[in-house]
């Protein structure tokens, strides 16, 4: 019998919980394959409840061992449990206490939620709902309960012992090799950010002073060994602490920090209440092992973690459709740290990179769903980047209508108002209009409808008159689901560039939709903005910033284009007059080739290329990204139906050649004159400047030249770091340069021993474009290194596969659809939301070619005609075919 979709959770049935638990009190005897825990709850029925109301508890293929009452046993006549839910038939009126005993295998769980080994270390992962696998529980983010935690195991196996909060005693259990830890966290908290360690795990200890004189200790534990490695997560916890002291004034709230990195793991990493589980790939790093990008990773996600301390933790999620209020608020704080860090220029093109590149299209295709849905099936689907990316740029557009000052402060309302809460999108709002005195009812559609604003500007200036007058409409593309959408309120910072290059002055009031500042507020579905005293015709640099996630429909001519590349004054809207005058190049390319012809690149669009690398104002990491073409998933989503994969290959190989050809030796001697620049940092300065030296030699490489796969290779030889060693080996094998196969062979060989490296390794090789990258990827999952049950390894062969190399995944035979397809139905036998997450991959397939698209649909009717198929599997492949 075919599986069935989970029933539909809809936002209006939200129901507080009938019963609620103050305490919970935890004994977890620890064992391999047979773990027991004793969970003693202590229970209040709600005053709207009815007394005689049953007490259902959720749970998930659990065994029930033991059941008490006050401590009395209870009938089974007084209850009825299966694997997946405990029914407590007639609980008393008065408060009670209800002591659950369970045995749980964490060796066979696969899944990876729950408790579980990873590299033999017990551990936990519970969000959104997985404490339910470890006792019968009132598993929702609504239930806040005080934690105490008995954790008992073999010293031998587990000389290190953690539970959420602060240790309050150790001992040995007498007549064994067992010790136990007992740990109590003093903030009441939702079941999700339960955590759990126990294993032999190195320690590397650090200390923290928070504003107030408070001492914390800060740990990272991780496999021994790898002590080393921790370093730089260790310095950006204690800026993130620091930083959000002086930012936000939220200062840390416990004795002790500590961070667990394991190498199986969902996620990036978790958030439980003072102890951080990460997945190590955001945790280890080293100049020989972790690129500039790792660092930056590693950085940031700390910083989330940590600051869910407050947006998360302290202010949790009334119920899983407020996920946005936790994760797109820290997603904002984490990118402003990060900005703080570096280069606040280039850390925003490369936040709107990541949107326009992840979240556009799934507000395009058949899994858009608004920033706070209002439906799921499975909740694990609905970490997407809408709610994480989307959800922060909400947030950042509040900031810009309200301002730096009212930002602040209705956010210090909020964390007053409602610390110790598990609250809602309405209730955070209501922080702001009660702070700013504003309404925010029209401001809250961002979180109630789905899709892309696409945004129409048409500008007219009158030189008699002296008048520039902007015409601005919206209007939100149809959404699957979705019958109409209403105007939205966008922010719009502008500027209008004189003939000089420089803002000119705005010496009269606007006329028209309201202006705030440097921002236009558009409001309706149309409306007008009046200049006067605008002598000459200026060219508007609209949407700096990239002040609201929406497409831009603005019909700048090919001189204002340039114009505006090499003179606007906004860093952000330099970089996309730069990328859209590739873009249009590549979307006229991919269509000539489609259809047969001959295409050549735009004299143009090659010369603004070579204004870009020679301008001294840029510096070496915002001059890489504007040098960077549009990936082939950004042109196709331009292009927007009846993709044809192989010709945006060609087209933009075409751009980068011809780019190459004309100033060949400009890069080259960007490529000598940045070489050997002293030891290696990870700071935003070194890094750029290898970024720029590496986008370089991306292009001399494109020459063909002999000297050029020289140069490639002695950049891989003499490498002294990651960055620059990987970059080299991407070029070797990407474009099939001799001696390819002796790099991936001594890569190999230097890295062998080192997963997170060797996940490069295999990255590398499956993006590659070719026709015999399908069967080298088949051969790598026979690999003795491949490991299929590592979600690390599993992203970095198949997901790159599926979402990097759009030429092969899409092959005109469909046997990249067939790969994919296959593989998911093997995953979610083990870990359904690994295969849920690969299954994305398919969310563009409408918008190939007929003959790619019926390819496309064959393989996901493959995987919808499972029969066992998982809960989450299920969701994404029927949205994806609806």
């Amino acid at each position: 019998m075919r599986s069935e979709t989970a029933p539909a959770i809809r936002l209006e049935d939200y129901r507080p919980p009938a019963y609620r638990i103050d305490k919970v009190h935890l004994n977890v005897l620890l064992e391999p394959a047979a773990t027991k825990v004793t969970a003693t709850l202590s229970f209040a029925r709600a005053a709207s409840t009815e007394e005689g109301t049953p007490l259902v508890l959720d749970g998930d293929e659990l065994t029930l061992t033991g059941l008490k009452l006050n401590g009395e046993d209870l009938p089974q006549t007084a209850y009825a449990a299966t694997p997946d839910r405990l029914e407590i038939q007639n609980p008393p009126a008065a408060p009670f206490e209800l002591t659950i005993e369970t045995e749980i295998n964490p060796d066979t769980n696969t899944k990876l939620m729950g408790l579980f080994r990873s590299s033999r270390t017990f551990c936990t992962q519970c969000e959104a709902e997985g404490f339910r696998r470890i006792t019968y529980f009132l598993d929702r983010p609504d239930v806040l309960a005080v934690y105490t935690t008995r954790i008992e195991a073999s010293k031998a196996e587990c000389p290190v012992l953690l539970g959420n909060g602060n240790l309050v005693e150790t001992g040995t259990v007498d007549g064994t090799d067992r010790h136990y830890a007992l740990w109590h966290d003093p903030h009441p908290k939702p079941a999700y950010l339960f955590a759990l360690v126990a294993g032999d795990l190195a320690q590397v200890p650090d200390r923290f002073t928070t504003a107030s004189g408070k001492e914390v200790a800060l740990n990272i534990y991780v496999e021994h060994g790898k002590e080393t490695l921790c370093a730089w997560a260790m310095d950006s916890l204690k800026r993130s602490m620091r930083w959000d002291e002086e930012v936000f004034g939220r200062e840390y709230d416990l004795d002790v920090f500590n961070i667990v990195a394991v190498s199986d793991f969902n996620m990036g990493a978790m958030e439980n209440k003072g102890l951080n589980i990460f997945n190590d790939k955001y945790v280890l790093a080293d100049p020989e092992t972790a690129t500039d990008q790792d660092y930056a990773n590693i950085e940031a996600v700390i910083a989330h973690e940590y600051f869910h301390n407050w947006t998360g933790n302290r202010i949790t999620c009334r119920d899983w459709f407020q996920l946005c209020l936790k994760e797109g608020l820290t997603v904002f704080r984490d990118q402003e740290f990060s900005a703080d860090m570096r280069s606040r220029p280039v850390k925003r093109i490369a936040d709107v990179s990541l949107l326009k590149s992840h979240q556009f299209p799934e507000d395009a295709g058949p899994l858009a769903h608004p920033v706070r849905p209002r439906l799921y099936h499975e909740i694990n689907n609905f970490y997407t980047a809408t709610v994480y990316e989307k959800g922060a740029e909400v947030v950042r557009m509040l900031k810009t209508l309200l301002g730096g000052e009212e930002f602040r402060a209705g956010l210090d309302l909020y964390f007053q108002r409602h610390d110790g809460e598990a609250t809602t999108i309405e209730a955070f709002l209501a922080c702001f209009e009660d702070a700013a005195g504003i309404d925010l009812s029209q401001f809250a559609l961002w979180y109630d409808q789905a899709g892309t604003p696409v945004v129409t500007v048409k500008t007219h200036h009158d030189p008699e008159r002296q008048t520039f007058c902007v015409s601005l409409s919206q209007e939100i593309p149809p959404v699957p689901g979705q019958k109409s959408s209403k105007p939205a309120v966008i922010p719009l910072r502008f500027g209008l560039l004189g003939p000089n290059g420089e803002d000119m002055e705005i010496t009269a009031p606007a006329e028209g939709a309201r202006i705030a500042g440097d921002v236009i507020v558009l409001e309706k579905a149309q409306q007008e903005v009046t200049f006067r005293n605008i002598p000459s015709a200026p060219v508007l640099s609209l949407l700096r910033d990239f002040s609201a996630p929406v497409r831009l429909d603005h019909k700048l001519t090919l001189e204002e284009l340039q114009f505006q590349a090499a003179q606007d004054s906004d860093p952000f809207n330099r970089w996309q007059a730069v990328q859209t005058l590739a873009m249009q190049d590549l979307v006229r390319l991919a269509g000539l080739i489609r259809k047969g012809q001959p295409g050549v690149p735009s004299e143009d669009v090659i010369r603004v290329f070579g204004s870009v690398l020679s301008d001294m104002s840029l510096d070496a990491q915002l001059k890489a990204q504007a040098l960077t073409l549009p990936s082939e998933a950004d042109i196709a989503q331009e292009i927007g139906k009846n993709v044809d994969p192989d010709a945006v290959h060609a087209a933009r190989r075409l751009l980068r050649q011809a780019v190459s050809r004309q100033h060949g030796d400009a890069f080259l001697a960007v490529v000598t004159g940045l070489s050997g620049d002293g030891a290696y940092s990870p700071n935003a300065a070194a890094a750029g400047k290898r970024a720029l030296s590496n986008r370089a030699l991306y292009y001399y490489a494109a020459t063909g030249s002999p000297d050029a796969a020289e140069l490639v290779w002695e950049r891989f030889s003499a490498a002294d770091n990651m960055t620059d060693r990987l970059a080299a080996l991407t070029l070797l094998v990407h474009d099939h340069m001799p001696r390819e196969t002796e790099a991936l062979d001594r890569y190999k060989a230097r890295h062998e021993t080192n997963s997170l490296a060797m996940d490069k390794w295999f990255m590398v090789q499956a993006t590659a474009p070719g026709e015999e990258t399908l069967a080298k990827v088949r051969a790598l999952m026979s690999q003795p290194l491949y490991d299929a049950g590592n979600p690390n390894r599993v992203r970095a062969l198949l997901q790159s596969f599926a979402t990097g190399n759009p030429t092969q995944f899409a092959r005109a035979d469909g046997a990249g659809f067939e790969l994919i397809a296959e593989s998911i139905l093997e995953i979610d036998k083990r870990n359904p939301q690994v295969a849920s997450r690969l299954l994305t991959s398919f969310r563009s397939w409408r918008a190939l070619d007929p003959q790619r698209s019926a390819l496309a649909e064959s393989a996901l009717l493959r995987v919808s005609s499972c029969e066992d198929l998982s809960r989450d599997s299920r969701d994404i492949v029927d949205r994806t075919l609806q």
